[in-house]
């Protein structure tokens, strides 16, 4: 297969050592792509030479992966997951599946001894939805596979986890790695850790995407349910795990049921209790609460790779544009070590689009966000050929104060041109348009206008 013929997607900037880094990450990233192998269309999304791809993994690569024209790839894989979901497992899946498409063996035994992180069905689920956001694939919504995993996900799994019947997944004490409820992994056979900030986190997101899945199919009983299910999850994530002593999140309730955390002053000692993904998950809206967690992760060095790949999209999503600009820099460093891990490169590439140009899809209004998060250190950034729904369009930003919008090929869509303040007026091909207001979920407000455009169109937006 010609990867050249999928991927034609390229970048160009201010910024020679941006642009070699983003090559570096495409080029790395496509090498992992595999199509002749019994498991079907996949990509490696796990530890190297495995031959093998995990639920983590995919759920975070599976952006970058839409940026790289592999979204064919990413549907087989979340659907080998989707359909693997078993009550004699308890309504986990196969946690990771190779190339022969059999349960990696480095991870499985039989059903009763295998590795499993609880909170990843919670994060397939998410991966599902924001595929479907990307795409406007109506498999996600319809097909019955994806159905049934959704279901089993927000209902089975979590009672057969749930060991005190409080709503939330625990970890039952049978085998250490059987049930971890957590994505940091450190502390398997160590401590009893019974639950962990991510996993929250995870359920939160989960119930939330299962409700927007609901809503989409005209169940609107079903999505409120699941949608206040969220918001109890976010109060009691507010309230019981928030440590003010620390100006942090909790990370870990033990067995002998005290939290286990870190903040920005033992952070660099505590490497081990570090994770964005709270805020990667999205159930942290408190501005205040949003800052005090990111010192925390900034002040924390040597942190491992796989938890780093996440921090520059955090990071751009909360206004820390330079941070994340930084962090980028240094996962495409050739001096960085296993910076050939494949979550590496498919993040950078999921970053410099998302984080930096700010494109954010909605499939179902046809809608694509743009917002500029430069810095001085890049002072214009182009971007050609992103596939988004059944489109290809390219976009062009300078200076946070004038981005270009075109629409290669498909039809209409409609580009949210997002610049952060409040302004009155912005210029639209040269005429002065009225601003809408609005603010993003941690109240930070912005100002934008709405602009259809047509296949072979281009539209300019600038700031006056």
């Amino acid at each position: 297969m010609n990867m050249d013929n999928i991927s034609k997607i390229t970048i160009k900037s201010s910024n020679s050592k941006l642009v070699e880094g983003f090559n570096w990450a495409k080029q790395q990233a496509l090498e992992y792509v595999h199509v002749n192998d019994p498991v079907g269309l996949w990509y490696e999304a796990a530890l190297p030479g495995r031959d093998a791809f995990c639920m983590r993994d995919v759920a975070h690569q599976s952006t970058g992966a839409q940026l790289l024209g592999l979204q064919l790839f990413t549907k087989n894989m979340l659907k080998k997951f989707a359909e693997n979901i078993s009550e004699t497992r308890d309504w986990c899946s196969y946690w990771e599946i190779n190339k022969y498409n059999l349960p990696a063996p480095e991870d499985y035994k039989d059903d009763d001894n295998f590795w499993y992180n609880l909170p990843a069905n919670f994060d397939v689920l998410d991966c599902c939805y924001r595929q479907y956001l990307w795409t406007g694939d109506l498999d996600y919504i319809n097909d019955p596979i994806f159905l049934n995993f959704y279901k089993r996900t927000v209902e089975d799994y979590v009672k057969c986890w749930d060991v005190n019947n409080d709503g939330f997944l625990e970890y039952k004490g049978i085998i250490d790695y059987r049930g971890i409820p957590s994505y940091l992994e450190y502390q398997v056979g160590v401590n009893k850790i019974v639950s962990a900030c991510d996993m929250v986190a995870a359920q939160y997101r989960g119930y939330l995407s299962y409700s927007k899945i609901q809503a989409l199919r005209g169940n609107t009983i079903e999505a409120k349910e699941y949608e206040e299910k969220a918001n109890t999850i976010k109060h009691i994530f507010d309230t019981v795990w928030w440590n003010e002593n620390k100006n942090n999140y909790n990370t870990f309730i033990l067995e002998n049921g005290e939290f286990e955390g870190a903040s920005a002053y033992d952070a660099a000692e505590n490497i081990k209790l570090i994770t964005p993904m709270p805020l990667y998950f999205g159930i942290v809206k408190d501005e205040k609460k949003i800052k005090d967690s990111i010192k925390v992760l900034l002040c924390a060095k040597d942190i491992n790779i796989e938890t780093q790949s996440h921090y520059a999209e955090v990071l751009y999503r909360n206004g820390f544009n330079k941070e994340a600009y930084h962090v980028i820099m240094d996962l495409v460093s050739t001096e960085k070590k296993r910076r050939e891990y494949p979550e590496v490169s498919y993040s950078v590439v999921d970053s410099i689009i998302t984080g930096m140009v700010g494109i954010i899809p909605d499939s179902t209004k046809r809608i694509i966000e743009s917002t500029p998060r430069l810095t001085e250190d890049v002072e214009w950034i182009e971007i050609n050929n992103v596939p988004i729904f059944n489109n290809e369009i390219s976009i062009r930003c300078i200076e946070n104060k004038e981005i270009a919008f075109t629409n290669n090929g498909g039809s209409v869509v409609y580009w949210k041109a997002i610049f952060k303040g409040e302004t009155s007026e912005l210029l639209v091909d040269g005429i002065k348009v009225k601003a809408e207001q609005g603010h993003n979920y941690c109240g930070s407000k912005y100002s934008y206008v709405i602009v259809a455009v047509h296949e072979s169109e281009q539209h300019v937006v600038k700031i006056i």
